[in-house]
């Protein structure tokens, strides 16, 4: 085995470089797309340029063509005429001779062909001798040339055929070599039969150089080729130059426009001449000056707006806490007063607490308009914040006769929040639900992924239009004044949850259908610093398929938050990555009293109160996987039902 078979063949670096040059071009067929895309300018011209090569090249053509065809023929039928008459005057001279044998043939082809070759008023050709009758008397001779490197096989194959069967002058265009190391060279071979003694058939050709027409025509496409780039050069210029005219006080109304959009009010396009685009610029001006005119006139009024709600707020505030002790007193005291008394009391005591409740909604919304909104931000379990939410709404569930009950595949999800915005998005939420819910059942979704966590409100009520739901976020907004509420409202209660999700970087979003009840979703990151991600999927359809995860929470029919927990099951907590197990709430032994833990909760006291319902546990294990769990108590209980037995 040789060495050369023995070593490796390394890899050429060409196939290395392949990607590396596909990137190159798919960068620089991006960045070419982007210009056609995004310039006016790049994009006239492009076409200017495309348009004059594809005019140039089908003009160019046509001459070349036709200055190429006439070139040819011309020297076709000059080299056609001259052959015919050597050709008459060596058959003539052939036919004058007497040679009888191989010596006197030879002398009289040298002769006759010669003088051929000598005429100096002939252009530039080779003549060749091909014997077509391969006989072999004392006069056959073979192959004559009057170069010596060329030979039989300088004539193609197919014209000698063609002359040995015809009766006639042939023609064919080759290549060949006119001198002896010169390169090949386009020729036109012509050939006619000739015969010698004792009716010997011989083909003569000759080999005409066509080197000078195609020079010709090689200079004519040089000086077209040049003609086209220089034509290309200067439609390109007079392109740029004229779109450059127009195109740039295009540009810089676009760039004014976008400074203006971004509330830099004080810009203003220069202005030049009398012409269409001075026209363009004071016009623009005029309209500058008078929308920064009408925005200072409305921030001033929004600024006084602002105020004016501020202030009457505040002034209220005062006023409303006297009234409110007030009321309260009378509120309390109610039991001694008559049938008519009572009853202003209490409807006394309830409008002071909505009165209050339009004030807390104003001053709020005043604070978002002015930019004072500040968020106070922890780490939080969402579930804690729903719980509290839903022991909050139990005696509205039970005043509407619906069912409220929370679902999901977790038990905790810390997120990074505000908790009292949260839990005042979540309060809005659930309460519209209750209130519109129709005495039907209410359920809260909830799930998470590894970037956000959602939770969805969804009643089976009387729903929304479609233009309903466009308005729906809209301050001072309801869906219908005029029916009777049973908790009352400003209609700003949507309004300031959709500024606190927007605090927090996340999406409330809604859907509704007439008859067919209204979902409501809020999205929200699960880490401050890692905002939403479009594009992972939400982790809750809109609405979320019904029963599609087991209840962790509802309020029974007392009026108390019954906790529930899932059968054991292992999941994966959003935020850390960590394996979680849930484990159900332990039952109760005979006659004793239990209840199910809130899931990392924060050691919150029950539904009814401290001091209300015995003591029991659920509890979260978080550990490693494959690990011994860590059991960690959750806080005290909620309250169980009346019976002492908890539902599973």
């Amino acid at each position: 085995m040789t060495l050369a078979a023995a070593t490796p063949t390394a890899k050429p670096p060409r196939t290395r470089r392949r990607p590396q040059r596909f990137r190159r071009l798919r960068l620089g067929r991006r960045v070419l797309f982007r210009r056609w895309r995004q310039s006016l300018q790049f994009r006239a011209i492009a076409v200017a340029l495309t348009l004059t090569s594809v005019a140039f090249l089908a003009t160019g053509s046509f001459l070349s063509h036709q200055i190429a065809n006439r070139l040819f023929t011309d020297r076709l039928d000059q080299v056609l005429e001259e052959a015919r008459t050597d050709i008459s005057t060596a058959q003539a001279s052939f036919d004058a001779s007497d040679a009888s044998d191989r010596t006197e043939v030879q002398a009289l082809i040298n002769s006759t062909l010669g003088s051929l070759s000598q005429d100096t008023s002939s252009t530039d050709h080779r003549w060749i001798l091909i014997p077509l009758d391969q006989g072999g008397g004392q006069s056959f001779v073979g192959v004559q040339s009057e170069s010596s490197w060329m030979t039989s096989a300088t004539v193609p194959r197919q014209l000698q055929q063609r002359v040995a069967n015809g009766d006639g002058t042939y023609w064919q265009p080759a290549s060949a070599r006119m001198a002896e190391n010169a390169p090949e060279h386009p020729v036109i071979v012509i050939g006619d039969v000739v015969q010698l003694n004792q009716n010997s058939r011989y083909g003569l050709f000759f080999v005409y150089d066509f080197s000078d027409p195609q020079a010709t025509l090689d200079s004519i496409h040089a000086v077209l080729l040049l003609s086209m780039v220089a034509l290309l050069l200067l439609v390109g210029t007079i392109v740029w130059y004229v779109t450059r005219e127009v195109v740039r006080p295009v540009s810089n109304t676009a760039r004014v426009s976008q400074r203006l959009s971004e509330g830099d009010l004080d810009v203003r396009m220069e202005v030049h001449g009398t012409n269409e685009v001075a026209r363009l610029s004071r016009s623009f001006n005029r309209m500058a000056d008078s929308i920064q005119t009408q925005i200072t006139q409305l921030e001033q009024l929004s600024s006084m707006q602002q105020t004016f709600v501020s202030d009457v707020s505040h002034e209220l505030r005062t006023p409303l806490t006297t009234v409110k002790m007030a009321a309260e007193v009378l509120f309390n005291a109610r039991e001694d007063f008559d049938p008519v008394n009572r009853r202003s009391a209490e409807l006394l005591h309830n409008q002071v607490d909505r009165f209050d409740s339009m004030l807390s909604d104003l001053l709020e919304i005043s604070r978002f308009d002015a930019g004072a909104a500040r968020l106070d931000m922890a780490s939080t379990d969402i579930f804690s914040v729903i719980y509290d939410v839903v022991e909050a709404a139990a005696p509205l569930v039970v005043k509407s006769g619906s069912e409220l009950t929370v679902r999901s595949t977790l038990t905790r999800c810390v997120v990074q929040m505000d908790q009292r915005r949260i839990d005042r998005i979540l309060r809005n939420l659930v309460t519209n639900a209750l209130e519109h819910g129709e005495s039907r059942p209410v359920d809260i979704y909830v799930a998470a992924n590894e970037n956000c966590v959602a939770v969805a409100v969804r009643d089976h009520g009387i729903g929304m239009t479609e233009e309903q739901a466009g308005k729906v976020f809209n301050r001072f907004w309801r869906g219908d004044p005029a029916r009777a509420r049973t908790v009352g409202g400003t209609g700003l209660g949507l309004a300031i949850a959709t500024e606190d999700t927007r605090l927090h970087g996340g999406l409330l979003e809604v859907w509704a259908e007439p008859d067919n009840g209204a979902c409501f979703r809020l999205t929200l990151p699960l880490l401050r610093s890692q905002p939403l991600d479009p594009e992972l999927p939400n982790p809750l359809p809109l609405p979320p398929a019904e029963q599609t995860a087991e209840s962790t929470a509802r309020v029974t029919d007392t009026g108390s938050l019954q906790l529930t927990a899932p059968a054991v099951r292992p999941a994966v907590e959003p935020r850390t990555g960590q394996l979680l197990l849930v484990f159900p709430g332990p039952g109760d032994d005979a006659g004793g009293t239990g209840s199910a833990e809130r899931p990392g909760g924060a050691g919150g006291a029950g539904a009814d109160g401290p001091g209300t319902g015995g003591q029991g546990a659920a509890h979260d294990v978080v550990g490693e996987p494959g690990g011994a769990p860590e059991r960690h108590h959750t806080g005290s209980s909620a309250a169980a039902p009346e019976d002492g037995t908890e539902k599973p």
